[in-house]
């Protein structure tokens, strides 16, 4: 049998062109779906299935919530991103990456790691500092004391285990 006639016929690149974008089109089209919550197997809740539940949505934060735990004098560690002299504002970043701006007020005490005080201008972006601030939607800054953050420390408000010695 000549399979010459039955290749040049379908023409292989042809259908195994199409079968690839087809397949890469179901990929994508399942990834967008899961990316927007769906589950792409079965139909949307209240559909096929009206018994199904939808799922429970977390309540929504009022405002940036800090990661870790805050040390007994109520202190938040943060890297420096950026200061606003002017504006006399912070841009504060947990080791989350999670960013928050903070304002500086004429009452707030900047210390260094000796406990000498300091003014906002000596801080950079990139140092690392122990905050005490106010809440509320803009938070105010207490006290600020720039430090560095022990491996104890890290496991002390970051992690869920203790320090391996």
């Amino acid at each position: 049998m000549n399979n010459n006639c039955f290749k040049d016929s379908f023409g292989y690149p042809a259908v195994y062109r199409t079968l690839g974008i087809l397949v890469l089109a179901c990929l994508s089209l399942t990834a967008v779906a899961y990316a927007q919550g769906q589950n792409p197997g079965l139909p949307a809740a209240g559909g096929a299935y009206p018994h199904a539940k939808k799922p429970a949505l977390p309540p929504a934060a009022s405002g940036p919530t800090p990661v870790g735990r805050k040390t007994s004098a109520g202190e938040q560690f943060y890297i420096v991103a950026s200061l606003d002299q002017s504006k006399s504002q912070l841009l504060l970043k947990l080791p989350s990456e999670v960013t928050m701006l903070m304002s500086v007020s004429d009452k707030t005490q900047i210390q260094d790691e000796n406990g000498a005080s300091l003014k906002l201008s000596d801080l950079r972006a990139g140092d690392t500092v122990w905050v005490a601030s106010s809440g509320g939607a803009q938070p105010t800054a207490v006290r600020i004391r720039k430090g560095q953050m022990t491996l104890a420390d890290l496991h002390r408000y970051y992690l869920d285990y203790p320090e391996i010695k």
